[in-house]
């Protein structure tokens, strides 16, 4: 059975990383877009980033322009844009589709994973979550709507006392 450790993504600079590197980390995997009527959750999810990372929480944010055309950007404007508006300082990943025949692997593997409501596999929207534990096992997938502290009991339940 394949783990987050199995797969590979490039970051938004354009750079391979191996998910393994991420071993022992529980991770927020979510998929983005800055222009989205979601998009200030990037604000809660760098709280959660920066209240959390400390003790053992990586968030991954993973761009998709998949929904409405809501992430037309390249990799330099969608960081700038997350930099100037959010302060994003969690890892960023290069843009994906994570939905049909070109998703990306890792999507493919969540959703199958952790199928959303009614069983269906597909993401409906941007900002859908995903919670991983530090062995690389998908705990839980979240709606688009859920708001990043809606997760903070799930993430303080994985990473322990702390």
């Amino acid at each position: 059975m394949p783990s987050l450790h199995d797969f590979s993504a490039n970051t938004l600079a354009g750079k391979p990383l191996a998910l393994r590197t991420l071993k022992g980390r529980a991770v927020l995997v979510v998929n983005t877009a800055s222009q989205c009527g979601l998009t200030p959750q990037y604000e809660g999810l760098e709280a959660l980033h920066r209240k959390y990372s400390a003790r053992g929480l990586e968030v991954v944010g993973f761009p998709c322009n998949q929904f409405g055309g809501q992430e037309p950007g390249g990799a330099d404007e969608i960081g700038a844009f997350c930099q100037k508006n959010y302060g994003v300082t969690f890892r960023m990943m290069e843009k994906v589709d994570v939905n049909g025949a070109d998703a990306h692997p890792l999507f493919q593997w969540l959703t199958r994973a952790a199928p959303g409501f009614l069983g269906s596999e597909a993401i409906k929207w941007n900002f859908t979550k995903f919670l991983v534990d530090a062995d690389g096992n998908v705990v839980k997938r979240y709606a688009p709507q859920t708001e990043p502290r809606a997760i903070e009991r799930d993430i303080e339940a994985l990473l322990g006392a702390g």
